[in-house]
């Protein structure tokens, strides 16, 4: 079995792109949608184990992938990532900045530190890697971005840091946008709701009662799936994507629309889409 993508086989043939944090979750699922459809994906993350297990899965799936252990904090590190991506692949036509990732806690008890850290993970890394990119081969050759932020709209209670970071993304890129479309970068975001994913394996037992309790609180009254997180991704980098640029895609389940003024009803009328023939339940949701 493979991939069930909706979009056109060899859509991205002869294509290379790069997503970082490729080795779990969403970014996982993305490299091996865009492996299916014909890309060489490079795939970042911090733990080489890791993206070397997506490597094999991607190889026995019949798809070109190649593995970059990379901290996208580390400016040096970022660029010696995409000198070696152009030197075993010539190219660089998208990029997935999906890398990053929080801790819930009430702003009162984030450090400095703490704040910092998030910040430099979930924005000043991302921004490392598109002005590199950028800079390295689409200001000359073009291409599309796709950065990854969260469902930031109206605040994000006990994760101030990172809904501070995620903002930040979403008007970067929207900066982007204008100033690189000369240049023929396209610069885009996908906000991902509560999604179904490994991630939730990593939060603590206090933060997985929440999880737990998320989905009566969404107008579809579900989690998505690291599958419909990907099609939105694979859409903006496609060339039917051609005139969209400094726009946002959310995949929420209709959360922000869910108003204190109107009573959700419970109702399993909502399909999810699943695609990744390697998609796996994270433990909690097993129970």
């Amino acid at each position: 079995m493979s991939y069930q993508s909706v979009f056109a086989p060899k859509l991205f043939e002869g294509r290379t792109v790069i997503v970082t944090g490729g080795g779990s979750g969403i970014g996982r699922c993305t490299a091996h949608e865009l492996a299916s459809l014909g890309a060489t994906v490079a795939i970042w993350g911090r733990t080489e184990e890791k993206l070397e297990a997506v490597r094999q899965e991607i190889e026995a799936d019949g798809g070109r992938v190649s593995t970059h252990v990379c901290d996208i904090r580390d400016e040096p590190q970022v660029i010696a990532c995409i000198e070696a991506v152009l030197a075993q692949h010539g190219r660089i036509d998208g990029l997935v900045n999906n890398a990053g990732g929080q801790y819930r806690t009430p702003m009162e008890t984030i450090s400095t530190k703490g704040f910092e850290a998030v910040v430099r993970n979930n924005l000043t890394g991302g921004f490392i890697v598109m002005r590199e990119v950028y800079t390295r081969w689409m200001k000359d050759n073009g291409g599309a971005m796709v950065n990854i932020i969260a469902d930031i709209w109206n605040g994000w209670p006990d994760f101030a840091h990172s809904a501070a970071a995620r903002g930040g993304m979403l008007t970067l890129s929207e900066t982007a946008a204008c100033e690189w479309a000369e240049s023929g970068v396209r610069v885009n975001t996908v906000a991902p709701g509560g999604i179904a994913s490994s991630g939730f394996d990593r939060y603590t037992p206090e933060a997985k009662a929440k999880i737990l309790e998320f989905p009566a609180g969404v107008p579809l009254q579900r989690y998505g799936t690291e599958s419909e997180i990907s099609a939105a991704i694979v859409y903006l980098l496609s060339p039917a994507a051609a005139y969209i640029t400094g726009s946002c895609i959310r995949v929420d389940g209709g959360t922000p629309n869910a108003r204190n003024t109107w009573k959700l009803k419970a109702h399993q009328r909502n399909a999810p889409f699943q695609g990744f023939h390697r998609a796996e339940l994270p433990e909690l949701l097993k129970r």
